[in-house]
């Protein structure tokens, strides 16, 4: 087998059914790779299964709410034992959240953090014994939110700076098992998320976002993805706007926020 050949890898994506998670999944099938799908939503990932086994591409697509830890582990333990193990998880499933912080109900942080924290910790957990036996991979759709913070979305930034501290911490602490951990950043990317961001009171906001610089597609995601795997990169920060942040937080944090104030402050004072 070539060192870059996904032929024989089992890659586990959630939140597969569309977004960053289908791009993802598109772009490993590209490459031959065997797939495990799992999204609440059960007919989109029967859908992107049905696309896939067409070109002959192996899929197991499981119905699973990632912030339910029965569901994650039964959709991994049913994913080893279809094909014998998981050789890269990417852990993407996500939701966001949209509102100030005094106006936003404690259950929407707990919501949030079900998903995008948890989601990701309860399905590693399964998948942990597997990736370690196949030396596999971890991989992290994180966010600038995750490195910075971000008016409005306090608890979508409590959620992603979390899973850094989470993920940074346990590659540390795997290191020498063989296991890889990728943590990607993605800045503003042009996908259905945010039409379902929760506003302060746990319903869908109607409030339009607010964002700075150009989107990156779901497929550039993708790309840098997977590029990434080949590169065994530690940390990949998409766009210029996001490169941009990551810098200007590390060197001058204030002069940040009040720059990110200024141009997000439509987000809370509209």
């Amino acid at each position: 087998m070539k060192k870059h050949d996904m032929t024989q890898k089992i890659v586990v994506v959630t939140g597969a059914a569309s977004g960053i998670g289908a791009a993802i999944s598109r772009r490993f099938a590209r490459q031959g790779a065997a797939l495990g799908l799992l999204d609440m939503d059960e007919k989109g990932i029967a859908a992107m299964a049905a696309e896939f086994n067409n070109t002959g591409i192996k899929t197991v697509p499981i119905g699973c709410d990632v912030s339910k830890e029965s569901d994650c582990i039964s959709a991994v333990s049913k994913i080893i034992d279809h094909f014998s193990g998981i050789d890269i998880l990417v852990n993407n499933a996500g939701i966001t959240q949209r509102s100030a912080f005094v106006d936003t109900r404690s259950s929407v942080f707990r919501k949030v953090m079900a998903v995008n924290f948890f989601g990701a910790l309860h399905c590693t957990q399964a998948a942990m014994d597997s990736l370690i036996a196949r030396k596999g991979m971890i991989i992290v759709m994180e966010s600038i939110a995750g490195l910075a913070p971000l008016l409005g979305r306090t608890g979508y930034c409590a959620s992603k700076h979390a899973l850094h501290g989470l993920f940074t911490s346990l590659r540390a602490e795997i290191r020498n098992s063989g296991v890889h951990v990728m943590i990607v950043c993605p800045g503003f990317v042009e996908t259905n998320l945010q039409t379902r961001a929760l506003g302060g009171n746990g319903r869908v906001t109607s409030h339009p976002q607010s964002r700075v610089g150009k989107q990156t597609s779901p497929q550039q995601v993708a790309d840098a993805v997977y590029q990434g795997v080949i590169k065994k990169k530690h940390l990949i920060v998409l766009s210029p706007v996001g490169k941009l942040t990551y810098w200007l937080n590390r060197i001058a944090p204030l002069l940040y926020e009040r720059l990110m104030t200024r141009k997000l402050k439509d987000e809370i004072f509209p």
